[in-house]
């Protein structure tokens, strides 16, 4: 399971500003209805494009470092 502030990046592209493989942190963690995590999407300069609710499943994954 992500954890708060863990990097993550976009598995597809979720809007036209958040494109596949774009990363974020994970500022909120939902348990219910189901799991989702609130992830602040960051351009390569480290300004916010958009905050967003995405699942696991099919939205997002941990970046490895």
């Amino acid at each position: 399971m992500l954890k708060e502030y863990d990097v993550v990046k976009a598995k597809k592209e979720l809007t036209k500003k958040v494109l596949k493989n774009c990363t974020g942190a994970i500022v909120l963690i939902y348990q219910e209805p189901t799991l989702g995590y609130e992830v602040d999407f960051v351009d390569n300069q480290g300004d916010t494009l958009e905050v967003l609710t995405v699942y696991p499943e099919d939205d997002i994954e941990p970046v490895k470092f």
